[in-house]
C-alpha cells in the first residue's frame, strides 16, 4: 500500500491504524455521518481493540449481526446509531469481499482515472455523491492515490486550497477551518 499521511487530532494509535489499514480508513468514512469527525475516525481503532486484532473484511462480513451490534453499542458506543452503523459496516465489508477479495485497498488499486475511482467508491453502501467525492479527495490529498482527473472527479473537495472535509484536516487549525466551512454551508442551506 502507498505511504499514507493522515493526521487527525485523535489518539496517535488511531491515526496509525488509519494510515496502515485501508479497511479502517474506509470504515472511518462509513461512520463519518451525524457524529464528530474525530469520533468517526477513532471508532475503527476502538473496534480493533474490542475484537482483539486488526480489522478483517471477511470476518466483519460474516459476523453474527446481533453480536456485531453489541460490539458497536458497548459503551462508549462506536456511533450514535450503533445498530444501523453495524449493519452498514457489514454491508460495506460484504461488498469488499465480493468485489475486491476482502482487500479494501482493492477499491483504488488499478483504477485508470478519477471517474472510475469515483464510481467504485460511490457503489459502496451508504456512499452518495458527496461522500464519494470526499473519499476520493482524501485518497488523492493524503494517500497519493491520484489517477488522472482525480481532482475533477472529487469536485470542490479536490481543490488544492480547500478546507471542506476530512481530506483537508492535518492538524487542529485545519480542523477548525473545515468546521467553519461546514457551519457556513449549513447556514447557507437554512437561508
Amino acid at each position: 500500500m502507498t505511504v499514507m499521511t493522515l493526521s487527525l487530532p485523535i489518539d496517535p494509535a488511531a491515526n496509525e491504524l488509519l494510515n496502515r489499514n485501508a479497511l479502517a480508513l474506509v470504515l472511518g468514512l462509513v461512520l463519518d455521518q451525524q457524529i464528530p469527525m474525530e469520533k468517526a475516525f477513532s471508532s475503527p481503532y476502538v473496534l480493533t481493540q474490542r475484537l482483539g486484532h486488526d480489522l478483517d473484511a471477511r470476518e466483519l462480513a460474516g459476523y453474527d449481526p446481533e453480536q456485531l451490534v453489541a460490539v458497536f453499542a458497548q459503551p462508549p458506543a462506536l456511533h450514535r446509531f450503533p445498530k444501523a452503523m453495524a449493519a452498514r459496516v457489514q454491508e460495506v465489508c460484504r461488498m469488499l469481499v465480493d468485489r475486491y477479495d476482502g482487500d479494501a485497498a482493492g477499491l483504488w488499486a488499478g483504477v485508470t482515472d478519477g471517474r472510475e475511482l469515483f464510481n467504485r467508491i460511490a457503489e459502496l453502501p451508504g456512499f452518495g455523491k458527496q461522500k464519494a467525492q470526499i473519499f476520493l479527495a482524501l485518497l488523492g490529498k493524503r494517500f497519493d492515490v491520484r489517477p488522472e482527473g482525480w481532482r475533477e472527479a472529487a469536485g470542490g473537495y479536490g481543490d488544492a486550497d480547500a478546507y471542506r472535509s476530512v481530506a483537508d484536516v492535518t492538524d487542529g487549525e485545519s480542523l477548525s477551518r473545515v468546521r467553519e466551512y461546514k457551519q457556513q454551508m449549513k447556514a447557507a442551506a437554512k437561508a
